[in-house]
């Protein structure tokens, strides 16, 4: 029979996916590693029952003992799960800047939820970490389990996840992108791959805020003073548990930019995630967009389930208050994969119309874009073929150079349907759009109509 002792049995062993269509365009196929498929919807399960077996073989939890912790409310979860299985109390401490959501889900395990400031330095008395360390000292056979500096956190990741990561991918993965909170999963599966094929590339993507992708570049850099939202990763400070020693590259991701791409990968491969992967996915396809690595398998880490950010992220009227959403988020991407198996169809200048004119008759196509060594110079319209025909013109006598149009605007793939729409109040009746692999695609004002 396969039946697993308690639910902790079910942690780890989580699927890879193929993103085939938030890949299409790359270059590359983009591979995640779906860590919101634990059972407490989280990475952070892995790291709940870690610390806890570690601190009950340490003698540091005793028996009946309380659970402390400051948290983004991931890892609360996870030490809570393992908590109600292994009879232990638990009190959490959030910042106040987390989801509704993560608040009411710990309170469902059973555990006591105090909610702190958000905007406190970390020396502060009211800040998360340090309330939850003074409850634990407070309570009788409390015991704080301190993520942001406990070895069992990166320790684990190098056990588990790394390893599944490598035997899932056959030793081929070349590129992992993760975010880091504690900076535990980049480390500990950073140094795994690294020992395993030191030519794999470890990506830290980071929120525009925090500290680590300024301390990557500079030791000596000081916390910026700005706020972001997306939740559960970045620092204004460099924790315990954080090592760059194994990080080739940093890339900044903004809120926007997170929020953004999640919900992408929620309408495009129906996986269902938070901000935080988000980041993740926002920095790998700007990461492989801008250094094109050709044949690769880059993995993206997906962190936690999206339905405890259904309050913010995934709320459009929180977003458009916060300046996160567009009036129609759609993109030009997005707009392409409408019409699959729809090659583009273009012309070159010293063509003769006679050679060009059989796409339009077989396709109906109202304008032929104009390409010369891989770039657009013109356009060629339907209008402007049907009067040379009524005309009485031979289109074998003329060259497409001759009669061609303006090109059409140039738009990049990740251009939203509020940026085409202005392209069109301009007059153009199509968008070139340049993907990332340098392929072109085209979209006209009906596609974005339709999907509209």
């Amino acid at each position: 029979m396969d039946i697993r002792e308690s639910i902790l049995d079910c942690v780890g062993h989580t699927p890879m996916v193929k993103l085939n269509r938030i890949s299409d365009g790359l270059g590359c196929t983009l591979v995640a590693k779906l860590d919101h498929l634990n059972p407490g919807g989280s990475v952070k399960d892995r790291i709940g029952i870690a610390m806890i077996r570690d601190a009950e073989a340490s003698g540091l939890l005793k028996p009946g003992g309380t659970i402390t912790e400051g948290t983004a409310g991931n890892t609360g979860l996870g030490l809570a799960i393992a908590a109600n299985v292994l009879g232990y109390k638990c009190v959490f401490c959030l910042p106040d800047k987390m989801s509704r959501e993560k608040i009411d889900l710990l309170r469902a395990y059973g555990a006591k939820v105090i909610v702190t400031p958000t905007a406190v330095t970390k020396d502060d008395p009211r800040h998360y970490n340090a309330v939850a360390k003074r409850i634990a000292k407070e309570t009788p056979g409390g015991w704080y389990a301190g993520q942001f500096q406990n070895p069992s956190n990166p320790e684990v990741h190098y056990a588990t996840t790394a390893k599944e990561i490598w035997e899932q991918t056959d030793g081929k993965v070349t590129h992992f992108f993760a975010g880091a909170g504690t900076g535990g999963t980049i480390n500990g599966v950073g140094k795994y791959l690294k020992e395993h094929n030191p030519k794999v590339k470890i990506i830290l993507c980071d929120p525009v805020g925090s500290l680590y992708a300024l301390y990557y570049k500079d030791k000596n850099a000081a916390p910026v003073n700005r706020q972001y939202t997306v939740e559960g990763i970045g620092l204004d400070y460099i924790p315990g548990t954080m090592d760059f020693a194994n990080i080739d590259d940093v890339v900044q991701v903004t809120d926007s930019e997170s929020y953004q791409v999640a919900r992408r990968l929620t309408r495009m491969e129906g996986i269902f995630t938070g901000g935080s992967s988000g980041n993740n996915l926002a920095g790998a396809l700007k990461w492989l967009k801008k250094h094109k690595p050709g044949e690769c398998l880059p993995v993206v880490f997906i962190c936690d389930v999206g339905d405890r950010y259904l309050s913010k992220m995934y709320n459009d009227n929180w977003m458009r208050e916060n300046g996160f959403l567009e009036e129609f988020d759609v993109t030009a991407a997005e707009l392409l994969l409408h019409k699959p198996g729809q090659a583009l169809v273009t012309a070159e200048p010293d063509q003769t119309l006679s050679e060009v004119i059989g796409h339009v008759k077989t396709l109906d196509l109202s304008q032929i874009p104009v390409l010369e060594s891989g770039e657009p110079v013109g356009a060629l319209y339907d209008d402007q073929l049907i009067n040379l025909l009524l005309e009485g013109r031979k289109l074998g006598e003329i060259k497409v150079r001759e009669v061609m149009g303006a090109p059409l605007p140039v738009v990049s793939d990740e251009a939203t349907a509020t940026e085409l729409l202005r392209t069109f109040q301009g007059g153009a009746p199509a968008a070139l759009v340049k993907r990332a692999s340098g392929e072109w695609g085209i979209v006209t004002k009906a596609d974005l109509v339709a999907v509209l």
